[in-house]
């Protein structure tokens, strides 16, 4: 039978876990600057248009029927 040595078991898990939580950390960061913006500040946009309509020509004078 073999026997296990329980001195140096999971040294190396603790790092990885490290790599990897900061990993997941950098993407919730990039993606939470995708999705909503940023932190860029919302500018507010007044647009005032005014445009006047052209003046029409008068109408001509209807004609009497027959005539």
């Amino acid at each position: 039978m073999s026997e296990q040595t329980s001195g140096n078991s999971g040294g190396g898990n603790g790092a990885l876990a490290f790599i990897v939580g900061g990993l997941v950390v950098i993407v919730a960061v990039l993606a939470f600057f995708m999705w909503s913006g940023g932190m860029s500040s919302k500018k507010q946009v007044d647009v005032n248009i005014s445009a006047s309509a052209p003046k029409l020509p008068d109408a001509p004078a209807p004609k009497a029927p027959g005539g």
